[in-house]
């Protein structure tokens, strides 16, 4: 029997923020570029709780989350904080977190900066992997100061989108024999993969959740987004074959984020390209890369359309800065 946990740390970038100025704490907390009173350019990297209650989210420009700070404080809600990212602190957290983690796990998978998959199988039963995630949470709030939300689940599908469903500082068991009525009710958006545009298109067929969308044919969603859609047969039905890994030397290290908002604004997808790029070399570093070759872009439209690119300069890239901008000009 497999049983997997998914980590995912809360409002991982804004917590170590509250943590370092504990003024900070219960208060609304932007992470990301200065907004420089409404005419700031760049993204949001992210958002305490308390800020999202007021609409704003990681990827918000962050003039709109100005605007949406401001229209808060008019209505009498608590002032937002606007905070530079300090990603050299989030990466030195983020190793701490990730080397604990690692050791508590027969295999261990980090799958971004803030939350890691673990193989808990071999604990025998979905009880004692219970215990073992509320000792994990335990020991990272006494170590770092920091919550995080755990999902239980028979593979990583499940586990993924359990942890999302006690937030913050859940813990979510999904046994096998509950998957589908656990998935039945929710809504298709999350399930990894369906974005915005998806989810509308899913919408103007009368599907809305998980249940309606295990009711269609695979050869019609094949029909409708080609290869994907017999993804999205298996993930309606919360089948997940993919393995927690940590064996040998990746091969490649990658990040992907899907907009809530179509866009075509230029200066918007180059900030998160450089986002995406700081992301990923964390991963490197991590790993003990001191460097690498090759950057890929990877580029799907709102009607599937997919699009690489790839570039191989003849020095190696050995920082963020050295690849952000070549995936930039790979964007375009």
């Amino acid at each position: 029997m497999r049983i997997i946990a998914h980590v995912d740390m809360d409002a991982f970038y804004a917590a170590v923020e509250a943590r370092s100025n504990p003024d900070l704490r219960g208060k609304p907390v932007v992470v990301g570029a200065d907004p420089k009173a409404g005419h700031g350019r760049g993204v949001v990297t992210a958002a305490s709780y308390e800020a999202r209650r007021y609409g704003i989210r990681s990827a918000t420009p962050i003039s709109r989350a100005w605007r949406l700070a401001e229209a808060a404080r008019r209505r009498g809600d608590p002032e937002t904080i606007f905070v530079r990212d300090n990603r050299a602190l989030y990466r030195e957290v983020s190793q701490r977190i990730m080397t604990f983690l690692a050791g508590r796990a027969d295999l261990f998978e980090e799958a971004s900066i803030d939350e890691a998959y673990l193989d808990l199988s071999s604990l025998g039963s979905f009880d004692a992997a219970v215990e073992h995630a509320r000792a994990l949470k335990a020991e990272i709030g006494a170590a770092e100061g920091l919550t995080c939300s755990v999902g239980l689940g028979p593979n990583k599908l499940i586990a993924k989108i359990a942890s999302d469903r006690e937030k913050p500082d859940g813990l979510t068991v999904v046994r096998p024999e509950a998957v589908q009525e656990f998935l039945d009710g929710l809504a298709i958006r999350v399930i990894p993969g369906i974005g915005p545009k998806s989810e509308k298109f899913l919408h103007q067929q009368g599907i809305r959740t998980i249940r309606e969308l295990r009711g269609v044919e695979r050869d019609r969603l094949v029909e409708w987004f080609g290869r994907w859609g017999e993804g999205l047969h298996a993930r309606a039905r919360g089948l997940s074959e993919s393995p927690v890994s940590n064996e040998g030397e990746p091969k490649s290290v990658g990040e992907q984020e899907t907009f809530e908002i179509d866009t075509l604004d230029a200066d918007f997808i180059l900030e998160r390209a450089r986002e995406l790029a700081r992301s990923v070399f964390a991963r490197v570093d991590r790993h003990g890369f001191r460097a690498f070759r090759t950057v890929t872009v990877t580029v799907r439209f709102a009607n599937f359309m997919t699009f690489n690119r790839s570039h191989t300069p003849r020095e190696q890239l050995a920082s963020e800065e050295a690849a952000a901008p070549r995936s930039g000009r790979r964007a375009h």
